[in-house]
């Protein structure tokens, strides 16, 4: 099933639970899930969806891991499962207890399927490099047709390993977004994170010293420098759009370039992340209606990390004893910076978008903070979006992390009101 390369650790582990897939033993291979994910993923789904993406694929050919990366307390593995018709790419997210905490299928030979707002003939794409040396990453500049100089949006990603598509499952929001803002004549640039592009370099040593700074900030600022001087670009009209992690930083991307048009922030969280991820934890075991012990205990321990995290949090403190295993320096990063006063000093337009299905980042607690800092300022507009989810995908009924594995697009309205946005603001 796969070449002689020794396969050890937790690369082993990733590699015989798909290995159970293959071999359809769902029962046995949803044993390996964490609390929060047996609370929205039994076997009988966890049958369902292999068999979705699988039934076409023809005769297993091998099982190859490719990749390992550690970020934000999590190991991610990823196997590609090598089938006579398609490839398929599984990331298997562990903890630091070696159970599973996410999980991911994506056709690597399936063909993407445009959204019906986009025109894929008004526009071409080119690649970039978004820095230089160790770091550089590879990145990619979607141009209109036409002469320009055209205004253009640099794409930030959220939390964890991200690719320049922001792909989760089958779905592709940044190409989504791209796609769209450039069939309605506006540039954007998008590249891999560097937690994506370099897991090899993250050693535990590295990770121990990360913060945001470095995991998201200073490629966003890179990201922005390459378009100074490129003629296509006008470069008095570039914007930052951040979904999630990226969107809660974008006002401190702006206070780090002040060459911004506008801010861009699609489901950003105004509260400090402990709470967020305490929040997220709660929602998904009660998803089931009953949380059970276990689960109960589970979140007892979260919030006694959480807690931990709230206070002085010396260098010696221990990632195991922090959210996710999260380590230090990354907490004492965060709790340094205060979207919402950040936000409060610059002078940039700011567009913030919600959806109102998202249960990772709440309309409630979240977007509603948003709107009390700025709600009295010209330059901010506001849009909630009641049927849509985290990833401003169209739903029903209550979010959960198995429907980020169904195939959707970022809904239409979404792209038409940042594009009028966009071209009605000049700087």
């Amino acid at each position: 099933m796969m070449d002689n390369e020794p396969v050890e650790g937790i690369q082993l582990l990733a590699f015989n639970f798909v290995n159970r897939l293959v071999l359809r033993k769902f029962e046995e291979a949803s044993l390996e899930f964490d609390e929060s994910m047996k609370a929205v993923f039994n076997a009988e789904k966890l049958g369902e969806t292999w068999e979705k993406y699988v039934h076409d694929a023809g005769s297993l050919i091998q099982i190859l891991p490719v990749k390992t990366a550690e970020m934000d307390g999590y190991t991610v593995v990823l196997i590609q499962c090598e089938f006579q018709i398609l490839k398929i790419d599984v990331q298997v997210v562990f903890n630091r207890q070696d159970q599973i905490s996410g999980l991911s299928f994506t056709p690597k030979n399936a063909v993407y399927n445009p959204p019906s707002y986009v025109d894929d003939e008004s526009f071409n794409e080119f690649e970039v490099t978004v820095g230089s040396g160790a770091w550089k990453l590879p990145g990619i500049l979607t141009i209109p047709n036409g002469k320009g100089p055209f205004k253009c949006v640099v794409l930030v990603h959220g939390s964890g390993p991200n690719d320049l598509d922001e792909t989760i499952g089958p779905n592709k929001p940044f190409k989504d977004l791209a796609w769209g803002f450039a069939s309605n004549g506006i540039a954007v640039l998008r590249y891999d994170k560097r937690t994506f592009a370099h897991s090899k370099e993250l050693t535990p040593e590295v990770v121990q010293k990360m913060t945001v700074k470095e995991e998201v900030v200073d490629d966003a600022i890179l990201a922005l420098k390459i378009l100074e001087e490129n003629d296509l670009i006008d470069s008095k009209s570039v914007f930052v759009l951040g979904h999630s992690l990226g969107a809660t930083l974008t006002p401190r991307i702006n206070e780090n370039y002040d060459k911004i048009c506008g801010l861009i922030i699609m489901a950003g969280f105004t509260r400090s992340l402990e709470d967020v991820i305490f929040d997220q934890f709660h929602y998904i075991y009660s998803l089931s209606g009953n949380i059970t012990a276990d689960q109960m205990e589970d979140l007892e321990n979260l919030k006694q990390k959480v807690e931990h995290a709230k206070g002085e949090l010396p260098e010696t403190t221990l990632a195991t004893d922090l959210p996710l295993n999260i380590p230090v320096d990354y907490w004492k990063d965060l709790h340094n910076y205060d979207p919402l006063k950040t936000i409060e000093k610059l002078k940039s337009s700011v567009l913030i978008l919600q959806g109102g299905r998202d249960y990772q980042v709440s309309s409630e607690k979240d977007f509603k903070e948003w709107k009390r800092v700025l709600n009295q300022s010209n330059r901010a507009t506001f849009k909630l979006f009641p049927k849509l989810n985290h990833f401003f995908i169209t739903g029903e009924g209550r979010s959960n992390p198995e429907e980020y594995m169904e195939e959707g697009h970022v809904d239409e309205e979404v792209i038409e009101t940042i594009c009028s946005w966009i071209k009605a603001h000049d700087c």
